[in-house]
């Protein structure tokens, strides 16, 4: 069983193609390819992680893409799921927001805490301290941070492919993690560095 994540599917979407110049003939083209792609990958027991933005075009076309496709999904709800929703039979779970312990030989230790929401995070909970941020919704638009453990997932920035836990592993191996102070205490450290030495005597005696 193998773990998959992925993003702003955007099935049944015609539009899509346009605003983010997507290599398709029409929207079927679109929808057959996704397909294919999707499960020449996953199998049918795997686990795909959707970080929302799943499809176009009502309950019934939800259900008809859901059913063609491989895996257990687990669905991160995006902006444009409402649709999607409207059968929540279709999913092994449904959420705004997921922190997955995901177990993979490919990855650290075998196994990685990681978040997942449909948007990007600056900061996340244990961001600090090693855990990886997977998200959507920006189809390739927000530029990367290579000092930061968070990607997109979307198809767009993966050759309209599922991404596998390898490829994640790869990508966040590449990256120089430089953890984020949002809890200001670098500054506060230069603040009380600051005061000290404005409070000691001059010369270099013991206080």
């Amino acid at each position: 069983m193998n773990t998959f994540f992925t993003a702003d599917t955007h099935f049944g979407h015609g539009g899509i193609m346009k605003h983010q110049q997507r290599p398709f003939h029409d929207v079927d083209h679109m929808n057959e390819v996704l397909i294919k792609n999707w499960n020449s990958v996953v199998g049918r027991d795997d686990i795909v992680y959707h970080l929302g933005d799943f499809c176009w075009g009502g309950p019934i076309a939800a259900s008809v893409y859901r059913r063609r496709l491989n895996g257990r999904i687990h669905l991160i709800i995006g902006n444009h799921d409402k649709y999607a929703l409207r059968e929540p039979e279709l999913w092994d779970s449904i959420s705004h927001y997921k922190e997955a312990n995901v177990q993979s030989q490919y990855l650290p230790n075998g196994r990685q805490i990681i978040i997942l929401c449909h948007y990007a995070f600056k900061v996340w909970n244990g961001s600090h301290n090693g855990t990886w941020s997977l998200y959507g919704h920006s189809h390739g638009n927000l530029k990367d941070d290579p000092n930061s453990t968070s990607l997109d997932v979307g198809v767009d920035c993966w050759d309209f492919f599922p991404v596998s836990c390898s490829q994640l592993a790869n990508a966040m191996g590449k990256k120089t993690f430089k953890p984020v102070d949002h809890h200001g205490r670098d500054n506060l450290d230069e603040t009380i560095t600051k005061v000290l030495s404005e409070s000691l005597p001059a010369g270099n005696g013991n206080p």
